[in-house]
């Protein structure tokens, strides 16, 4: 992926930052891989916005992906390289020999007409799935699963990719891409190679009107405010905050306040906390 830098044409323009969609083979979804997809824009079950910030932006369909990769030992030939809206990374539709068509995340340096598979005793070639006992100490891989035949959780977005450290009895030392490591089960699969898109941190809209188009609504500042609506709000000019530390709109401690339950059951397999 390459990124395209705008000049400054217009204020809309000043900024931008865009991908040149240069990987993308293929314009249309495949038609049976899609869905209707309902967002909740930010509301619970009672129509209460419970997170804000979200609404409008433009209609999507969802694509089907295959995060579990359970057609094992049948080749696949990666047909096309598509784009998804409702992720950060490309996919890639996948012909198996029997006929099935499958939507599945597109690893880097995967081209259009490569063979790929998944299964037991498989080569290590990009995009080929393994259960990770059987892949190499120092190989990267991504869209992991945390529980046996549960489907890819882990390590899914654009870049990314996670590195196989240590192998110890029934579990295998992962390095995260937020730099945590954490013990995974032997069992569980993975697939080889990182995910595309590697760019897609240097985006930038360059304008609100764009941010609108992907769903995200105003985000105001809690010191603009008055005091009855946040509690950095008044004063006059540029006030501090006038805590003594940052909060929520509800009163919670904000900006570096940990928010991980004390008691996880995972807290067991986390060896080193993220940064």
């Amino acid at each position: 992926m390459s990124i395209r830098l705008y000049k400054s044409y217009t204020p809309g323009t000043r900024n931008r930052a865009l991908s040149m969609f240069t990987e993308i083979t293929k314009s249309k979804p495949e038609k049976n891989l899609i869905r209707k997809n309902h967002r909740n824009k930010g509301r619970n079950n009672r129509g209460v916005i419970t997170i804000r910030h979200r609404g409008g932006g433009h209609k999507r369909r969802y694509r089907l992906i295959d995060f579990h990769r359970n057609k094992h030992n049948i080749e696949a030939v990666v047909a096309s390289i598509e784009y998804d809206p409702n992720r950060n990374a490309r996919i890639a539709l996948v012909y198996y020999k029997d006929g099935e068509k499958r939507y599945i995340l597109h690893p880097n340096k995967l081209n259009v007409g490569d063979t790929i598979i998944s299964g037991s005793n498989v080569s290590l070639s990009i995009g080929n799935t393994l259960t990770l006992d059987e892949i190499p100490l120092g190989t990267s891989v991504h869209n992991i699963e945390l529980i046996p035949n549960r489907g890819g959780q882990i390590v899914r977005a654009a870049g990314t990719s996670a590195k196989i450290l240590a192998k110890e009895g029934n579990f295998v030392t992962l390095r995260l891409p937020s730099k945590e490591i954490r013990l995974v089960r032997k069992e569980c699969f993975a697939t080889i190679g990182e995910v595309s898109n590697n760019d897609a941190f240097l985006i930038q809209s360059g304008k609100a009107g764009r941010t609108r188009w992907l769903g995200k609504r105003p985000t105001v500042r809690g010191s603009v405010m008055n005091p009855c609506d946040h509690p950095h709000g008044g004063g006059e000019g540029r006030a501090p905050i006038g805590r003594t530390r940052p909060l929520t709109p509800w009163g919670k401690p904000a900006l570096g306040m940990k928010t991980r339950k004390k008691k996880k059951a995972s807290d067991a397999y986390i060896l080193r906390r993220r940064s």
